[in-house]
């Protein structure tokens, strides 16, 4: 590794968005069949706890695959030292960090043209 980059402050992965076709029918699946407890942001529901990580349903995306690419947002330090810490390492910035509630979050591609996201409050 070249200890000339600005470290990225990762810390951990804090969501998994997964793409549904019926909300209510998922919901009912990851609530009541698998008994994972509900996850919030204040007062609004935003997915399921999967240990210390929230598991997202969305319904608004694409259909589910037979491949399946769910969204992994990861947890940083900072989101704008982040986003300038994966330019300077030459990694593509596929959304600029951007305010989203009470956090900043923004995205970048791997090798393989998969988003990652990344967040910080």
């Amino acid at each position: 590794m070249n200890d000339t980059f600005p470290p990225l402050g990762f810390r951990r992965v804090k969501v998994i968005a997964l793409a549904v076709s019926d909300l209510d029918r998922a919901n009912r699946f990851y609530g009541q069949q698998l008994a994972l407890s509900p996850a919030y942001e204040g007062t609004e529901q935003v997915g399921w706890w999967l240990d210390q990580v929230i598991l997202m349903l969305k319904p608004d995306w694409e259909a589910p695959t037979a491949t399946p690419n769910p969204r992994v947002t990861i947890e940083t330090d900072h989101a704008l030292a982040t986003q300038d810490a994966l330019r300077s390492r030459g990694i593509v910035i596929a959304d600029e960090v951007q305010p989203y509630d009470d956090y900043y979050v923004g995205s970048f591609l791997d090798s393989e043209g998969n988003k990652l996201w990344f967040c910080s409050r």
